[in-house]
């Protein structure tokens, strides 16, 4: 049986990350495109071409990049931030592609945690994806605990990205967030089974 990709798609805050956590625990791979896109902006080369692009303000003191300085050029100037895609998705892409290949061959499922999954055509090569969903003032009052960002911020982010109700009936299944931990393993549990039962 070959084992089938799992795409994690949802908006800010809805709890993505958590649902890929739980496809770990349950013996998945998963590739987690934030950490990987962090990493991707430490990379020499990739770091040396930002500098080249946008000045020396874009390093923080200790010379490592500041996100926050990128964020500010990326989301305000959608030119800039296809010109940053494109640079540092290859690298993210190669990077998943090694994750998928070292894989043990009894590993279930691989999974694919990419904030713009639908955005990048990472969908197209998902043979399942999981939307993940939430109330909006949960998503925002998590947002704001976990990384500082009020609710413009969050405005700003969702607006550079597809409409989350495209993104939704993009999906296979929906997982709803709202609840405790147990309840969203539950779910988690359910459509990992449903989606290892319909693969060939």
């Amino acid at each position: 049986m070959s084992r089938p990709i799992i795409g994690i798609a949802g908006g800010i805050g809805s709890g993505k990350s958590a649902v890929a956590k739980q496809l770990g625990d349950l013996g998945c791979v998963v590739s987690d495109s934030d950490r990987d896109g962090r990493a991707a902006l430490e990379d020499p080369e990739i770091k040396r071409t930002l500098v080249s692009w946008w000045g020396e303000g874009i390093l923080a003191a200790d010379g490592t990049t500041d996100r926050r300085a990128i964020a500010r050029i990326v989301f305000a100037d959608a030119e800039e931030r296809r010109r940053l895609e494109g640079l540092t998705h290859p690298w993210i892409e190669e990077r998943r592609k090694a994750l998928f290949a070292a894989a043990a061959a009894d590993v279930p499922a691989l999974v694919i945690d990419a904030p713009l999954l639908f955005e990048a055509g990472l969908d197209a090569t998902c043979d399942a994806v999981i939307f993940v969903d939430a109330p909006r003032e949960q998503r925002l009052a998590r947002v704001a605990a976990g990384r500082g960002w009020d609710e413009a911020e969050v405005r700003r982010r969702e607006d550079s990205q597809l409409a989350l109700d495209v993104k939704r009936s993009g999906a296979d299944y929906v997982v709803w967030n709202d609840g405790d931990l147990s309840e969203l393993e539950a779910q988690v549990r359910t459509i990992l089974n449903k989606i290892l039962q319909h693969s060939p």
